[in-house]
């Protein structure tokens, strides 16, 4: 087999979607390759988190195909976490198709410390703060046999100074437990921040208007030059620079 096309995790060619008459997906065409971090910026109700949910499969697509190589796992942009399982038991719930008893404990006993909630095992989601709840959705999303990571705002409900600690908790993470991510987002310095390539997308429909490659090693200072110059052109393309 061709190793290119095994590099290839997840592709969208000639995809269009509509709800009703409203077209919002415009002939994308879309490959991202294993172990990319992809982010998606766009005008508010553009199609963002239509596009990702045609890419999970959760939505068929009007027109055109989805292919995806690897086990999906969705981040939600909030209360994604079972209010009435503990932190432990939501985690468990990302390992429920290991069989064997030992490894499941032994890899969630290592999620948990991989996110710096020991102690916090047996606390319900509403005994926790902003973050530590996304720290332990992200964590369920990896643990056990994941490929593709799909996030849709997952820190937009948290207060900026807790947003900017878990994108370092992200880049961290996923530095230990390698996925590809398709991150949507509205918050341009946190894209400049996190993604190998930034997609801009067009007013609905939406279509890619802009590919930015981001090379910068990560984590990146958001005084750097990389974010900064990714961030000027990303306002250019949407408009929004002055």
């Amino acid at each position: 087999m061709n190793d290119k096309l095994t590099d290839i995790t997840l592709t969208l060619k000639n995809v269009s979607h509509r709800y009703g008459e409203i077209p919002v997906l415009d002939n994308m065409n879309l490959e991202v390759k294993k172990g990319e971090f992809v982010v998606l910026v766009g005008p508010s109700g553009c199609g963002k988190t239509t596009l990702l949910n045609v890419l999970s499969g959760f939505i068929k697509p009007t027109s055109g195909t989805v292919q995806h190589h690897g086990v999906i796992r969705t981040v939600y942009q909030q209360d994604g976490l079972f209010p009435w399982l503990t932190v432990s038991q939501n985690i468990s719930m990302g390992l429920r198709l290991v069989k064997n008893e030992k490894q499941k404990q032994d890899e969630l006993a290592e999620m948990v410390d991989l996110i710096h909630l020991n102690g916090f095992e047996n606390h319900y989601p509403h005994q926790l703060s902003g973050g530590m709840k996304q720290r332990a959705e992200i964590a369920r999303a990896l643990a056990g046999h994941s490929d593709i990571l799909l996030m849709d705002e997952p820190f937009s409900a948290l207060d900026y100074q807790t947003r900017l600690r878990m994108r370092q908790e992200l880049v961290r993470l996923l530095k230990e437990r390698n996925r590809t991510v398709v991150f949507v987002t509205h918050d341009i310095e946190e894209a400049a921040q996190l993604a190998d390539r930034v997609l801009v997308l067009s007013n609905r429909p939406a279509h890619i208007s802009k590919e930015l490659i981001l090379d910068a090693p990560k984590p990146r200072e958001l005084t750097g030059a990389a974010v900064i110059g990714a961030m000027d052109k990303i306002l250019k393309e949407l408009g929004l620079n002055v």
